[in-house]
């Protein structure tokens, strides 16, 4: 087997190790040699001082996975065996990639520029600056006082159009619904309620026809047409 001559501290990990170990002998990672990359892991491993406890341990832990998928590639046919081959090999994969993007993006920041300076000072300003109408503060002031805000008096504005609206009575909307019924100005229900109309006019005409019906003097058909029974007085 070719000697390596290798220095721990040049590796971030026992997987930069493993991929050295691959480029030295210009193996695919698809198609690695694992029983010959295991044992060239563990005689740099042995033979290399490891200064740093923790990288240590991370190296050594690697050993002894390797130590325990090399047991199983020297049984004769072993399932495990091939699934701790497409383990490794997809580990490897991935850290190959990770490291050239890491490059890619390293040669990026170094043509970058990048400049920082301290974060400016700023005094903080308490003033409120905004101006509200004397009622919307007194209504704050209240509910934080748990007040409950004293209510207005309606002012007549309110009442107008209650009051000024036109009375229409039932009875001349009786006499109105059928002198347009006899002279055919309407001949089914929705005419009876033009959209112009105010709503007494509207109410008045309703209860007009509620009650022409219910004295036998209107009938309602088929598609709102309307009937006017001259029978009965």
């Amino acid at each position: 087997m070719q000697t390596l001559n290798f220095h721990m501290e040049d590796f971030d990990g026992p997987l930069d190790l493993l991929l050295a170990l691959v480029a030295k002998n210009k193996m695919a990672l698809d198609e690695i040699e694992i029983l010959s990359l295991i044992d060239q892991y563990l005689a740099v491993v042995n033979g290399q001082g490891i200064p740093n406890p923790d990288t240590q341990s991370e190296f050594i832990e690697m050993a002894a996975r390797l130590v325990q998928m090399k047991s199983y590639f020297l049984l004769p046919k072993s399932e495990e065996a091939e699934r701790l081959r497409e383990e490794l090999t997809g580990m490897l994969v991935e850290y190959s990639l990770c490291k050239e993007i890491a490059a890619k993006l390293r040669k990026m920041e170094e043509v970058t520029f990048c400049a920082v300076r301290q974060p400016m000072q700023v005094e903080p300003d308490y003033e409120y600056k905004l101006r509200h109408d004397v009622s919307v503060l007194e209504h704050a002031y209240n509910a934080l006082q748990g007040r409950s805000v004293r209510k207005q008096q309606p002012d007549a504005q309110r009442f107008d159009p209650i009051v000024t609206a036109p009375f229409v009575s039932v009875t001349s909307r009786i006499v109105r619904v059928l002198r347009d019924l006899v002279t055919g100005r309407a001949s089914r229900l929705r005419q009876l309620f033009p959209r112009s109309a105010g709503r007494s006019q509207t109410v008045a005409t309703f209860l007009a026809v509620l009650e022409l019906i219910r004295a036998g003097r209107l009938e309602i058909g088929e598609g709102e047409s309307l009937h006017v029974n001259k029978t009965r007085h």
